[in-house]
């Protein structure tokens, strides 16, 4: 501590050293506040820093950040031994330029013998931490009381030495340099050529000093307030012991630093400051103690790095967050202690040794315990803001301007010293980042993102006002109802492209009772339903209900599903009719490759001969509901039978085609193309197209035309719409004549009579009564239409007409739409009761 306060004021002077002790404290301040705080919230480990990260910020953060945590107290451990071997050396090195030491001065000096002299110093350390830390805390009670005479003895030294020369002995390329250093006692001359800065050349390193490197050097001094924090899971109360002892060492050594700081400016001349480190020996009433304190003060610090280090790697390995990797630093003792774990960060700081020069390394280390640090901000910031209300710290001396300070003194800080170091740091915790993130197990700590999500998400949902909605804005948002994903995987995944970054919701019913069951049986489902949802790579939410009906739990979804202004506008069915199920899940890409031989843990299908869970007429009854609410409703025929990855694998001449036929073809008396269903059946062709998946694809458009009103005009007439729409579609003329002319052999009167009155209006809950008098002659004769247009679509587009309103009609209803859809392939039945197109900017 005092050694560095002088390096730093010789080349920084007094108002610059004082500046850097401000910078230095209140980012140490700053998160010294945090670590207090999630040290106070919640029972601590093993770790330190890194366990609260890694329980605040999840394994991704915590891991990454252990790692980097380890690496600075690794290298801040070889820092300390390179200091003390420079001090070693200075007292008892045989002096440059000389071969024969004299007295005291027999320790000759080269790389080689300062490595081997810092080896074995590292070893005594070693020794202590694989006592255990009992050892260690009283070996460092030990060394804080000598600590703390020997700066007694200073600061009485600094009032009791009269005014003396100090000879310097300083290495040259030639031999040695003899300078002269001044004790002045206190004098206010001496305090006045000390009070700017004198930025000089290092004699131990000689490189030229500047404020990021002096302060790089300075922080490596205060990084000791962590020490607490990474024995947590040594200390018997670690929440009421690391709030006090850490805030008292960093308030009782910003005091000390300052006032070391004011007594060697005013006392000693800056040749002694910065060509000297030792020099506090030569001015001390009794110099040996002074050796012996900075002997001990360097040793400890040393020592504290290592058993840090190592908590820290016995944490990570015991969380498995790399595998098998750090498996061996998982060992203890008999006692407790972690022996592989102090091995191992042995082994990495004696790797660390051979950079050599103590402020090679310096900046490095610097970087990385500013990177710690704020991230032990981030998390304890992330805590704040998320609001969850287990985030309750006994230690309430802190709010999230404090934490947003911790984190911009820290970068600001880590870029000041050294951009490189920063930038390289910043891009290894990137890389840990992603690897942990794709390849370290999922854990049980929870994830401060998903309350952060959820906070800003509940914020911004309240922000969606459903009465500032606009159409140019509408975008579809999906309930499709699945009975057993086994028959629905393709489905699913075509509903999950049709959504358009809208919501997306999977809804269910369960025919059950909840009066007769001991517990709700949809909580065991519920994450079938998710896994589902993941493996299936779609983006939609599940929702599951107890109803004694289909049609009841349907009601109830369409009722409740969503919040706020994310609600479903559109229900997605698949088709009713008489087609075995099939097991489209066991052959889905995503579970072919799984483990397990039943994917998940739903039932299997349904028999053919099974009866169905529910009728034809409450199947239309669900249509007619959801119309009566004001849903556009979906039906899907045969998408099972879509092999989307095939289809759009095809050669590309010719590509993939969509279908699209926008006229009611089981009402061809009211046959029209700019009704709101009409609309919207192309809007959700156009949103399939847009889908990147279905890009390659290309619409095709058919207008149904009869002889004698003039083609070429309705043709032009719907082509300047769907170029008002901004809509790309082929336009493909079919005449029907034949078609219509079996459907008015059928009915009663000519065209423009009743049944054109009974047209429906846009918004009117109107329906049709002509169901009966469209034959199955006529229905066949338009699905033989369909189906000849070649080459044959992926998909195709159709109009759904309205359900009766007589319930009785609903079967024949079903019948007609069977009879349409048979034998087309994968068919979409559209009806929309919304404008969802629009023309504006």
């Amino acid at each position: 501590l005092p050694s560095s306060a002088g390096f730093v004021v010789g080349h920084a002077g007094l108002y610059q050293a004082l500046a850097m002790f401000a910078v230095a404290y209140f980012i140490i301040g700053m998160t010294v506040l945090s670590v207090c705080a999630i040290a106070t919230n919640g029972a601590l480990d093993a770790g330190g820093a890194y366990y609260m990260i890694s329980r605040a910020l999840g394994p991704e953060f915590g891991g990454s950040i252990g790692i980097m945590f380890f690496l600075a107290n690794v290298c801040g451990s070889a820092l300390y031994v390179l200091g003390l071997v420079e001090a070693v050396v200075d007292s008892f090195g045989i002096p440059p330029g000389q071969e024969m030491g004299t007295g005291v001065h027999v320790l000759p000096q080269s790389y080689w013998y300062e490595l081997l002299y810092g080896t074995v110093l590292l070893a005594l350390c070693l020794l202590v931490c694989l006592v255990g830390a009992s050892i260690y805390a009283k070996a460092t009670f030990l060394i804080f009381l000598i600590v703390a005479a020997v700066l007694g003895t200073i600061l009485v030294s600094f009032f009791a030495t009269r005014p003396l020369r100090v000879p310097i002995r300083l290495p040259h390329f030639n031999g040695t340099e003899t300078d002269n250093g001044f004790f002045s006692g206190f004098s206010l001359d001496t305090l006045r050529d000390n009070l700017g800065g004198g930025y000089a050349v290092d004699y131990t390193t000689g490189q030229m000093m500047s404020f990021s490197s002096v302060f790089a050097v300075m922080f490596n001094g205060c990084t000791g307030i962590m020490a607490g924090s990474n024995m947590s899971g040594d200390l018997k109360r670690p929440s009421y012991s690391i709030p006090r002892g850490t805030i008292s060492a960093v308030l009782f050594t910003y005091l000390v630093y300052n006032l070391l700081a004011f007594l060697m400016c005013a006392t000693c001349n800056r040749i002694l400051l910065q060509k000297d480190y030792g020099f506090l020996r030569d001015i001390s009433i009794f110099p040996p103690l002074v050796t012996v304190g900075i002997y001990a003060a360097t040793l400890s610090a040393a020592m504290s790095n290592l058993i840090g280090a190592s908590r820290i790697l016995y944490a990570l390995a015991r969380d498995d967050l790399f595998g098998r990797a750090l498996a061996l630093a998982k060992k203890t003792s008999a006692s407790g202690n972690p022996v592989m774990a102090v091995i191992l960060s042995w082994l990495v700081v004696q790797v660390v040794l051979f950079s050599g020069k103590l402020n090679t390394i310096a900046s490095v280390v610097t970087t990385f315990f500013l990177l710690v640090y704020a991230t032990v901000n981030l998390a304890c910031l992330a805590l704040e803001w998320a609001s969850a209300p287990n985030f309750r710290p006994t230690f309430r001396y802190f709010t999230w301007h404090t934490c947003l300070l911790g984190i911009a003194g820290c970068c600001v800080m880590m870029f000041l010293i050294s951009p490189v170091s920063a930038s390289a740091s910043l891009g290894f915790l990137l890389l840990l980042l992603l690897a942990l993130h794709y390849l370290s197990p999922s854990s049980t700590w929870g994830y401060i993102s998903q309350a952060l999500i959820f906070h800003q998400v509940r914020k911004y949902l309240l922000m969606l006002d459903v009465r500032k909605d606009h159409v140019k804005f509408w975008r579809p948002q999906m309930l499709l109802m699945v009975q057993n994903p086994r028959g629905s995987a393709r489905l699913i995944d075509f509903v999950n492209d049709l959504k358009k970054s809208g919501l997306y919701v999977l809804g269910h019913v369960e025919l059950q009772d909840l009066d007769m069951l001991p517990s709700d049986p949809l909580q065991p489902q519920q994450d079938s339903w998710l896994s589902l949802v993941d493996k299936l790579n779609v983006k939609a939410f599940v929702s599951l209900t107890l109803a004694p009906s289909v049609r009841h739990g349907v009601r109830q979804l369409l009722f409740t599903s969503g919040l706020g202004g994310m609600r479903p506008n559109t229900l997605v069915l698949g088709f009713y009719d008489d087609e075995a199920p099939q097991d489209g899940l066991a052959q889905h890409p995503a579970f072919t490759s799984a483990r397990e031989e039943v994917p998940l843990g739903f039932p299997p299908l349904r028999a053919p001969t099974t009866p169905k869970l529910l009728s034809a007429r409450e199947y239309v009854g669900i249509v007619a509901d959801a119309l009566k609410m004001l849903r556009n409703v979906l039906l899907a025929r045969q998408l099972e039978s879509l092999d989307k990855a095939w289809e759009l694998r095809r050669a590309a001449s010719p590509p993939p085609t969509i279908h699209v036929w926008p006229v009611n073809l089981l009402r061809p008396d009211s046959a029209r193309y700019a009704d709101t269903c009409s609309l919207f059946l192309l809007q959700m062709a156009c949103v399939l197209n847009m889908a990147r998946a279905w890009r390659r694809a290309r619409l095709r458009l058919f207008l149904c035309v009869e002889a004698g009103t003039m083609p070429h005009a309705q043709e032009e007439k719907l082509r300047q719409l769907l170029k008002d729409l901004r809509i790309q579609a082929q336009i493909q003329l079919v005449p029907w004549d034949a078609i219509t002319r079996l459907h008015w052999q059928t009915c009663r009167g000519p065209p423009g009579g009743r049944a054109e009155e009974e047209e429906e209006e846009e918004g009117v809950v109107n329906f049709p009564t002509n169901t009966t008098q469209v034959s199955d002659e006529y229905v066949c004769a338009a699905n033989k239409l369909v189906l000849e247009q070649s080459p044959a679509p992926a998909v195709r587009f159709l109009y759904l007409p309205r359900p009766p309103a007589d319930t009785s009609l609903y079967p024949l209803y079903l019948h007609q739409l069977e009879l349409l859809t048979r034998g087309l392939g994968p068919t979409v039945l559209v009806h929309g009761v919304s404008a969802v197109t629009s023309t504006q900017l």
